[in-house]
């Protein structure tokens, strides 16, 4: 039989043959959507890590029951592989609770709301008693220069209210806290305030690690609460000359063996080819480390759980990487870097989530230009899981490293406004996550996990 030609209809075969890929890629996020939004078990594995291990500062006895429970969540949702990778890690501990306070001119005391700055040195059974000085830069310190000596400095750096993204905030004033003890000692201070790094006026004092210069004297350094803060700068207004106390108890101890914990689905056509996706399961002491970084953690066993659930083999390997000691080292990230540059790894594509389990927003982008571009040309499959936003980033402190050996880098950028209530505080507990905005940040982060799976960078 003569085969008759039809432009119309090779024009619309082209067409479908077009959009074909897109069509399906859509259908494949939604079932991944719908099997994490029913089946998840990322809640529950959240619950188990905040109420049943809670705080998980590196080096505890807590770190080391997180490392094998999340071993466990990973063998439940079907890795291939799990296995432990070892690190040596600082061991940091707070010891008996913190107190200060400021004298007034009448004779009267404030308590203080504080908390000692992680990896500090501790006072001494006496504390530290002396002028309080403050500064709302660090080049205010600078110009002071050894006029701070035998005082106590007050870093009195707000985050910055009209930064829309907090994360910038954090980024830029958190100044005072990571370099100022170093500096004021420096200059000849016995100690060091810090306002905390809080985006809310609250009466929570956020903790977080300094950084001690060896050039200089290890000074003790405290966190007070935004409110505290507030009224310290006010009072100083009033008065010549205020003095302050504080006594801290924290040392550090020998570094101590610990565990990055992973997990993988092995690649069926490029296996040789690895995508990262991660979280740290060290947490800050104050609190059960739920949004710091323990739906992070979930999140990245979630993908796992959801790929295996739905019998999706993806081309490339998957690795769900549980990191430790990113709050007060970053020696899992080292690690995990030395096995990869040792066991000659290709790894292609890392995403990380350390921005706290609320609503889904976007991912931050570090990578070159062409692969930022692919990344964005499927920004329209995420639309209807709120996560479409696709803009220049950074992926985060634990697959920072991997830019290194070429690794394209991704944040999982979740809305920010309610981060910094809970960072570091002791407000940072699992009763602060919702379920419902923990899984669909999951559904982004599978999403996105798969697409680079199937079509690479």
């Amino acid at each position: 039989m003569k085969k008759l030609f039809f432009p119309g209809l090779f024009f619309l075969s082209l067409l479908g043959s077009a959009t074909y890929g897109q069509v399906s890629d859509s259908v494949r996020i939604k079932n991944i959507s719908d099997e994490v939004m029913v089946n998840s078990g990322a809640y529950a594995n959240l619950r188990y890590l905040c109420k049943q291990i809670g705080p998980r500062l590196s080096g505890s006895a807590n770190a080391q029951k997180a490392v094998e429970a999340t071993a466990r969540m990973l063998r439940e949702a079907g890795a291939d592989t799990v296995y432990l990778q070892p690190c040596m890690v600082p061991h940091w501990v707070r010891g008996a609770k913190e107190a200060g306070f400021i004298r007034q001119a009448n004779g009267q005391k404030y308590l203080l709301r504080l908390c000692a700055l992680g990896n500090t040195v501790g006072t001494g059974k006496k504390g530290i008693d002396a002028e309080i000085v403050e500064v709302k830069s660090m080049a205010e310190l600078q110009q002071l220069g050894n006029a701070v000596k035998g005082k106590i400095v007050f870093f009195n750096i707000a985050m910055n209210p009209t930064y829309i993204r907090t994360f910038r905030a954090y980024g830029e004033n958190g100044v005072g806290r990571r370099a100022g003890p170093a500096q004021a000692a420096r200059y000849g201070a016995i100690g060091a305030m810090v306002r905390s790094l809080a985006s809310n006026e609250d009466i929570h004092p956020h903790t977080g690690a300094t950084q001690y210069n060896d050039s200089f004297p290890k000074i003790p350094a405290v966190a007070i609460s935004t409110a505290d803060a507030v009224w310290l700068s006010a009072a100083l207004k009033k008065s010549n000359k205020l003095t302050g106390s504080f006594t801290t108890n924290c040392m550090m101890l020998a570094d101590a063996p610990s565990f990055n914990v992973i997990g993988e689905i092995r690649g069926t056509k490029f296996p040789k080819e690895i995508i990262t996706v991660g979280g740290h399961l060290d947490s800050w002491d104050l609190a059960e480390g739920a949004q710091d970084d323990g739906t992070g953690c979930m999140q990245s066993i979630e993908v796992i759980r959801a790929l295996k659930a739905l019998g999706i083999k993806p081309q490339r390997t998957i690795r769900a990487v549980m990191f430790m000691n990113e709050e007060n080292g970053g020696r899992g990230a080292d690690a995990y870097l030395e096995a990869a540059k040792k066991n000659n790894e290709q790894h292609i594509f890392a995403l990380e989530s350390d921005a706290g389990g609320f609503t889904p927003r976007g991912f931050g982008l570090d990578m070159p230009e062409t692969k930022k571009d692919k990344i964005r040309s499927w920004s329209s499959l995420f639309t209807d899981y709120e996560g479409n936003e696709m803009v220049n980033g950074g992926g985060g402190s634990d697959i920072g490293p991997l830019k290194k050996i070429g690794a394209a880098l991704a944040g999982f950028m979740p809305d920010s406004q309610r981060y910094f209530d809970v960072h570091h505080a002791e407000t940072d507990t699992f009763e602060a996550v919702s379920k419902r905005e923990l899984d669909l940040g999951a559904v982004n982060m599978a999403a996105l996990v798969w697409l680079v799976s199937e079509y690479g960078l």
